[in-house]
Parts: C-alpha cells; structure tokens; sequence
C-alpha cells in the first residue's frame, strides 16, 4: 500500500497495530475489518486505504485478538468483555492519535464493534459506514458456523472453500484466491493468532454483540449501510433490521455481492463512501 505506514501504537498496557496514510490535518476516517482466520487491516482494506487517503488520514488497526496486535496473556472471558476491550482499543488508539473525533468504516465484527462504540461514546463519532454488519444476526449462517469452528480443524483445502463464500462469484479473484489463502493461512497458524481465535470464538456467542433497538434509536448520526444482497455470512436481514431502528440511516444493497463488497463492488465502494464522507451522499 504505497504511501500508508505500518507501525504499533500504544492502546492501554499493548501495542496495536495500524496502518496509517494521508494527511493528519484532514478528517479521520477509521476502519475497523471483519473476523475469521488469519484476517487483517492488510487483507481487509488494502485496496481501498490507498484511494481514501487522497482526501481523508485513514487510520486501519488490527483489532485485538488479530493478526500483528498485541495477544492478550490473559483472555477475555466472553464476548462481552471482548466487545468491551476493542472498543477501549478504539478510543485508546484516537487519544494516542490526537484525534477527538473520527468517521468510521466497519466490516462485518467491525460494523458491530462501530455501533457500540457509538453506544459508549457517541460523541467521538460523526458519520458511520457499516458494511455487512452483523448487528442484528441472532442466530449463525452454516458459513459463519464454519468459520467460527475453523481453529478446530485448519485444513487448507476447507480453508480455501471458506473464503471462496465470502464472494458471489470466485472467479472475481480466482487469480488472487490461492495467494490470499497462503498469506491469511501463515498469519492463522502463528500460536498466538490461533489461540486468540479459539479463546474468541469459543466463549462468544453472537447475543453479546446484539446491540439493542432503545440503544439503536438513540444514535442520530448520519449512517450508511451497505450490505451484499448474496451474503452469506451476515444476511440483509441484519442491516434491515437494523435500519428499522436507526432514526439517520440510508442503504444500498449491491445484487451480485457477497460478503465482501469492498472486493467485489471495489470500484463503488470507493466512490459511495467517498460521497458519503465528503456530505454529497
């Protein structure tokens, strides 16, 4: 990613890892990716950080518990408590910045992440991006089952089957699938990486990530969903929902889109979230 820095910030008693480009004096924009085996800032936003930072200081953390962040020696021990530590990691990350406040972009566990920190601390935030968020998913897809199992049994073959459902159609990156496997599947199999995603994914289920609709309707900030119409990890029935409650929000669904629209529909996600950031959308 040319011109957006790799480092590790300070965020409480650990090192977080980020990448970061574009100009500090220009508006924040903070992307928080998705979960699953071997996931990154790198592999989440890599196509899309180069683009924004032309107008935006892009700010992409591996989210605790993930990749080159600091592991925890001592684990959470449910997913509400480790809601609770990314999203002081968030805030931990922009007071370490020096920045009050910031746009959000968040994928998926990153789209929920989002809302609770606009929960907690509504007044860091202005405009809000959720994509394929998982916000109102009260029971697991078989594909997100799959992935959230994946640390029982990290067969490449099973692993390669897994991303491929991420897409509507494969063949958009059948190029480019084996070296995302290889590269997500080194990253899995360091011990802390796994570790971290057995302690996650083991003692999580996905009611301590509900965020409620009394919290919901409280959040008046301009919000956009976006959310792959052939998703099948997180179905369009988690951003209808949540879109029910939320008093400032607009959707877009993409036909022909998985779960990844920042790969499939690169090219409009770039221009609708650009929009959406500058107040033209």
């Amino acid at each position: 990613m040319a011109d957006v820095l790799a480092k590790k910030v300070q965020t409480g008693n650990y090192q977080t890892f980020i990448y970061e480009g574009g100009d500090k004096a220009s508006e924040t924009i903070i992307f928080l990716h998705g979960s699953g085996p071997g996931v990154s800032a790198k592999s989440n936003w890599q196509h899309i950080l180069p683009h924004l930072q032309e107008k935006f200081h892009v700010v992409a953390p591996d989210i605790f518990g993930f990749a080159n962040t600091d592991h925890p020696e001592t684990y959470p021990k449910n997913g509400a408590e480790w809601m609770k530590v990314r999203v002081k990691q968030v805030l931990d990350l922009m007071d370490n910045l020096g920045v009050e406040k910031a746009h959000l972009v968040g994928n998926s566990l990153g789209g929920v992440i989002s809302l609770h920190l606009l929960m907690y601390a509504p007044d860091r935030f202005e405009r809000v991006v959720l994509m394929g968020a998982g916000g109102g998913l009260t029971e697991p897809t078989p594909e997100l089952a799959k992935l959230a199992n994946f640390h029982k049994d990290p067969d490449p073959v099973a692993f390669k089957n897994l991303l491929s459902w991420f897409l509507y159609d494969k063949r958009i990156l059948e190029d480019e699938l084996e070296k995302i496997v290889a590269e997500r599947l080194e990253v899995f199999l360091r011990p802390e990486v796994r570790k971290s995603y057995e302690e996650n994914f083991s003692k999580s289920h996905l009611s301590d990530m509900l965020v409620p609709p009394s919290a919901l309707k409280e959040m008046d900030h301009s919000i956009l969903l976006i959310h792959g119409h052939e998703d099948r990890f997180v179905p369009l029935e988690s951003s209808l929902y949540v879109m029910n409650h939320l008093p400032n929000a607009q959707l877009h669904v993409f036909k022909r889109c998985g779960h990844w629209a920042q790969v499939e529909q690169k090219e409009r996600f770039i221009k609708l979230t650009s929009d959406f950031f500058s107040g033209e959308l």
